[in-house]
C-alpha cells in the first residue's frame, strides 16, 4: 500500500485516482480550482469532466497543496500541460530529493519545446520525473474498461514500482526507458487527431483516416529518431496506439475539436464548443518548430498549423499534402533491376 496524490481533478486525474484507490493505495486528490474541491466534496462527481463517475469517500480531496504532497511516496501531475510549469513550482521547498513525480498530461511547452517531464525538472531539478502515457481516454478506465499504458523512467526501480502500484485486472502497464519517446508520441498525437477531426468534418472517409495515421506516426517517428529516441517506441502503445484511440474516438477533445474547425469553425468557436482543454492546439507550434530545429519535415503537422493559426481552409490544406512532390514511401531501400 503506498500513499500517493494526484494534483488535478479533471477526469484524468480522477480515473487514476480511483484506479489507483481499487489498487488498495491511500489516494489524496487536490485542486487548484476551489469550485471543483467544493463539488467532489458535496457530490464526490465531476459531472463536467468525468460524468457519472464517483469518486469514493476513502478518496481525500483538498484545497491545499501542501497537505496533497506531504509525505507521499508518488505525485502524479494530471493538471494540463498548460498547467504543468505552474503547478511544479508550487511544489518548490515541499517535496524532497528523489520524489517520484508522475506526469500524465500530453504536450510540448511552446517556446522552450519541453517535454511535460523536462518541464518539471526545469522546476524542480531534484525530483524523479516519470512519464504515464497511452491509449487511454478517462471515460473508459473510470469505468474499469481493459486499458494498457507505458510507463517511461530513467532507471527500471523506478519504472517497476510504478508499473506496480498502477498495474491491475483491468490496467496493465508495461515499462520503457525511452521517457523523450513516450512523450513526443502521446503529444504528437494530439496534433494529427486535430488533423483527423477536420477531415471527418470535411466529410472526408475512412481511406482519408487511414492515410493520416499512417503518415502522421511517420512524422511522429522520424522526429522522434532525429531527437534520439528509439524507433520501436513509436510502434507501441505511446505512439501508434495512441494515435489510434485519439484519431478513431469520440472521447477525443482534438479529434472533435477538429471535425468543428473542418464544418467551418473558428478555432476559438471549436474550442469553446469542446469545453475542455485541447491539448494539440498547443502542441501544434511547438511539434512544428521542433522539427525546424532537428530539420525534419512535418507536412501534416505544418498544415495543421496553417489552418489553425494562418487561416488556411482545411480543404486547400488537404489539396495541398495530396499534390506535394512525389516520393517513396519508405526510404533507403534498394530497387531491383
Amino acid at each position: 500500500m503506498a500513499n500517493v496524490s494526484v494534483l488535478g481533478c479533471g477526469g484524468w486525474g480522477i480515473a487514476l485516482a480511483i484506479l489507483m484507490n481499487n489498487n488498495g493505495h491511500n489516494v489524496t486528490l487536490w485542486s487548484a480550482l476551489d469550485s471543483e474541491v467544493e463539488m467532489l466534496l458535496k457530490n464526490r462527481i465531476n459531472e463536467k469532466s468525468l460524468p457519472g463517475i464517483v469518486v469514493p469517500e476513502e478518496i481525500k480531496v483538498t484545497e491545499d497543496i501542501k497537505e496533497a504532497v506531504t509525505d507521499k511516496e508518488v505525485i502524479v501531475m494530471a493538471v494540463a500541460s498548460a498547467y504543468v510549469r505552474s503547478t511544479a513550482n508550487k511544489l518548490k521547498g515541499l517535496v524532497n530529493e528523489g520524489q517520484i513525480i508522475i506526469d500524465v498530461a500530453k504536450g510540448i511547452e511552446d517556446g522552450t519545446l519541453y517535454t511535460m517531464t523536462e518541464v518539471i525538472k526545469d522546476e524542480l531539478p531534484m525530483v524523479n520525473a516519470v512519464v504515464l502515457s497511452g491509449p487511454s481516454h478517462a471515460e473508459e478506465v473510470g469505468k474499469g474498461l481493459p486499458t494498457t499504458c507505458v510507463v517511461g523512467a530513467k532507471d527500471r526501480e523506478t519504472a517497476v514500482k510504478v508499473q506496480n502500484i498502477f498495474m491491475s485486472d483491468c490496467f496493465r502497464v508495461y515499462t520503457n526507458p525511452d521517457v523523450k519517446g513516450i512523450e513526443l508520441g502521446g503529444s504528437l498525437k494530439n496534433v494529427i487527431a486535430l488533423a483527423a477531426g477536420i477531415a471527418d468534418g470535411l466529410g472526408y472517409g475512412d481511406n482519408t483516416k487511414a492515410a493520416l495515421i499512417t503518415r502522421g506516426i511517420h512524422e511522429i517517428a522520424r522526429l522522434g529518431v532525429a531527437m534520439g529516441c528509439n524507433i520501436a517506441t513509436f510502434t507501441g502503445l505511446t505512439g501508434i496506439g495512441d494515435l489510434i484511440v485519439t484519431c478513431a474516438s469520440m472521447h477525443s477533445r482534438n479529434r472533435r475539436a477538429g471535425i468543428l474547425i473542418g464544418k467551418g469553425a473558428s478555432l476559438d468557436e471549436a474550442v469553446k464548443e469542446v469545453q475542455m482543454v485541447v491539448e494539440g492546439v498547443y502542441s501544434a507550434k511547438a511539434a512544428l518548430a521542433l522539427g525546424e530545429k532537428y530539420n525534419v519535415s512535418l507536412p501534416i503537422i505544418e498544415k495543421v498549423n496553417q489552418v489553425l493559426f494562418d487561416n488556411m481552409s482545411a480543404k486547400e490544406a488537404v489539396i495541398e499534402l495530396m499534390l506535394r512532390d512525389k516520393i517513396d514511401e519508405i526510404t533507403n531501400q534498394e530497387w531491383g533491376e
